[in-house]
């Protein structure tokens, strides 16, 4: 195994502590070194508790062998593979050196375990290479990840040349693209220890859709028409939902990422404390081959906070222009983001010798930056029970509909009035009480 390892080209460039490393360097102590039988076996098993975690994490099974090698094919993001990703496998001599590494990979899917593991008296090779995985709540993996790796991993093992391997890998990337941001549909951003943006996935997002949204028609139709453009490459907007809380905002931007992840629509949520980075996250997706929502949930800013300067010049107004692959969406409870007080409204002039109007006019810029505005406004006792009625009848709830708008109107009296978010509630705690008669 080492040896075939030792030949990577384009995907040779692996961490040193990786499974893959640390399994060649197992094996060329067994082929070369006289290392004792318990020192190996202990070393494998370290291993193999390794692709266990990761078999956990991502819901792998069958062959957790191949869906390991499987998964580092399609995480490895390499000049290769980010080229694949955006034009297919086209004509040149780097295929030469990728089917080199394919062909490699193509005997590793396929390796002969049964000499060390007659060596050592062990067993746990064969185990993972025909393993039943317990059956888990989908939100204990990555559901999303889990069904592509097994699905390519098995049409790999199938192959029955390397070019077919190359194929096969190859068009995962033109479909899917690589690395996490073609297996993700959301992420939030932190900081590595030298102070680096890095993207972390947000696992088991909800899986609403837009139509699971009962009402909002109007407003659901213009967040598709601008979400639409942009997939498509053309001209769309920033987008600002505002209104009452409870009324759908963020459901609906959710909604929109899991209806339009196939035309490679992604998200990267942000928040305000984070603004310093948007420049560099902004740096790191601009050439990659997706369409990316930065979101701004419950965005708004105190009178004393400035972060919006910062906001409006990424939006729109600085030097660098913002790549077309990126759209801000932000939802907000204030019209206009930003407190205002008596005082801006005030015309006269302040100690700075600047108008006062002038220092609210440059706060109500910032809305003015987006140039979709969407109000989702709290809903009529009417559509409030019609709200409850449709959600009932979808969660099987066999209450009448005089019933619910009944105890519908009693529940909304006491917990937070009328909205979408309160229908939902007393929609749940109706499934609740019935479980329990």
């Amino acid at each position: 195994m080492y040896k075939e390892i030792s030949r990577l080209i384009i995907y040779g460039d692996m961490d040193e502590d990786s499974i893959l490393s640390r399994m060649a360097d197992i094996f060329r102590k067994f082929d070369v070194e006289d290392t004792g039988k318990e020192e190996l076996t202990r070393e494998i098993y370290t291993q193999i508790k390794r692709i266990l975690k990761v078999a956990t994490d991502y819901g792998f099974d069958k062959n957790l062998w191949q869906n390991y090698l499987t998964f580092i094919l399609i995480t490895t993001e390499n000049p290769f593979s980010i080229t694949c990703e955006k034009v297919g496998a086209n004509d040149g001599s780097v295929n030469t050196f990728a089917m080199n590494d394919f062909g490699i990979f193509r005997k590793l899917f396929h390796y002969d375990f049964s000499e060390i593991e007659k060596e050592l008296s062990i067993n746990c090779f064969s185990l993972i290479t025909n393993y039943k995985a317990i059956v888990k709540k989908e939100l204990m993996y990555n559901r999303n990840v889990s069904e592509k790796v097994r699905t390519l991993s098995e049409k790999l093992a199938a192959a029955t040349t390397d070019e077919e391997f190359f194929d096969g890998v190859t068009t995962f990337y033109k479909d899917y693209g690589v690395g996490m941001f073609g297996l993700n549909k959301a992420f939030r951003i932190g900081n590595n220890p030298d102070g680096s943006v890095k993207f972390m996935a947000i696992n088991n997002m909800d899986k609403v859709m837009l139509t699971d949204l009962v009402g909002y028609e109007i407003q659901k139709k213009k967040l598709v028409e601008n979400t639409e453009a942009f997939v498509k490459g053309k001209k769309a907007n920033n987008v600002l939902l505002f209104g009452d809380s409870g009324t759908g905002k963020s459901t609906s931007i959710k909604a929109i990422v899991n209806q339009y992840y196939d035309d490679g629509l992604r998200m990267i949520e942000i928040y305000k404390h984070q603004f310093k980075d948007l420049s560099n996250v902004i740096a790191q997706i601009k050439n990659r081959n997706y369409r990316f929502i930065i979101y701004m949930d419950d965005l708004s800013f105190e009178e004393f906070e400035i972060e919006y300067k910062f906001l409006k010049a990424v939006i729109e107004g600085g030097v660098e222009t913002k790549p077309e692959n990126i759209l801000i969406y932000a939802t907000s409870n204030r019209r206009h983001l930003i407190k205002e007080t008596w005082n801006d409204r005030d015309d006269m002039e302040s100690s700075n010798g600047l108008h006062r109007s002038d220092t609210m006019e440059e706060k109500l810029s910032l809305v003015n930056r987006f140039g979709c505005q969407i109000c989702y406004s709290k809903p009529t006792q009417q559509e409030y029970f019609q709200i409850v009625i449709e959600l009932a009848r979808r969660s099987g709830v066999t209450m009448s509909d005089d019933e619910l708008k009944l105890e519908a109107n009693k529940w909304e009296l006491s917990h937070g009035g009328i909205s979408g978010r309160t229908a939902q509630q007393f929609v749940n705690y109706c499934l609740g009480m019935e479980k329990e008669i």
